[in-house]
């Protein structure tokens, strides 16, 4: 009989308040409430999350002004939706407590990939962002991306057979041990690390929200669940710890470095593969609704101008 601890039971920790998180390790706490109190983040990371907001409400102000019969505000509650979640995965404690457990590591890359970037993808952030922008920069940073080779070399980028294999690339490559560990120890190779997981999410939902009327998208998503999954799977079976970085910050938040591990595994598995499911739904019955198989409401999805 398998001596190995099971982290199953302390899956469902995730849902209390932060105030009861309290671990079965002699009276340690695993998420303790004076940690979501610190509320921390790169400078530069900061400034940026604000200048996009900026940018964004300026945009969206100018374009109501324009076009005032416009309905953009589902398209703006997603983008505001999504730029909170991205707030929130690289400002709250949560960037704090990922250089401690694995497994809120894992809640700030998912909270980037399957969060923040299908809903920014969704709220038209390139429209708005140019209605921000004086007419004269606008015009100029418009001729800039009409370039032949630009837009030959956008177009390839956002297939979804290539923003699909980068972004899996980017997934697998960075959880190799050696490559997580670095990003644990190096500022820069975090950053990095954030942004390729970022960047190509972004790209992968980008590609799929303006191909959803092809059967291609479904396809996309739902391998990616697959793959991702297999990867969260590895994760909670397995039978020794991927990362030896952890091993003395995890018993700190009452934790075996296994379990911090396992319970990594099970967010990567179980809740992001349902948010995966959900989009994959969504993209299919856009499909056959474009078919005309399904005589209902349409669902909105928003292309780029």
């Amino acid at each position: 009989m398998s001596t190995r601890p099971s982290v199953l039971p302390r899956f469902g920790l995730l849902a209390l308040p932060p105030a009861t998180l309290a671990s079965a390790h002699d009276g340690t706490t695993l998420f303790a409430e004076s940690d979501w109190l610190h509320w921390t983040g790169d400078l530069w990371v900061a400034g940026a999350i604000a200048f996009a907001a900026i940018l964004y409400a300026r945009g969206c102000r100018r374009h109501a002004r324009s076009a005032p019969r416009s309905k953009n505000s589902w398209s703006q509650w997603s983008w505001w939706a999504g730029w909170s979640a991205l707030a929130l995965a690289l400002l709250s404690p949560l960037d704090t407590l990922g250089a401690e457990l694995f497994s809120a590591h894992m809640i700030q890359h998912e909270l980037l990939m399957l969060v923040a970037a299908p809903l920014l993808v969704l709220g038209r952030p390139l429209a708005m962002f140019a209605w921000a922008l004086p007419a004269s920069w606008a015009t100029r940073v418009g001729r800039i991306f009409r370039v032949k080779w630009w837009r030959q070399f956008w177009r390839w980028l956002t297939l979804p057979v290539i923003a699909w294999l980068l972004h899996a690339v980017a997934l697998w490559a960075w959880h190799i041990p050696s490559f997580f560990e670095a990003g644990l120890r190096s500022a820069a190779v975090h950053d990095v690390q954030h942004a390729s997981f970022f960047g190509t999410a972004l790209l992968f939902w980008w590609a799929l929200v303006r191909r959803r009327r092809r059967a291609e998208t479904t396809i996309h998503v739902f391998t990616t669940l697959m793959h991702t999954g297999m990867l969260g799977m590895l994760l909670t079976f397995a039978t020794t710890p991927w990362y030896a970085f952890y091993a003395h910050t995890a018993p700190i938040r009452g934790l075996s470095p296994l379990e911090d591990q396992q319970l990594g595994g099970l967010i990567m598995w179980v809740p992001s593969g349902a948010l995966l499911v959900i989009a994959g739904l969504l993209l299919a019955h856009a499909w056959l609704r474009h078919l005309g198989r399904v005589p209902s409401r349409p669902v909105e999805f928003v292309n780029e101008p």
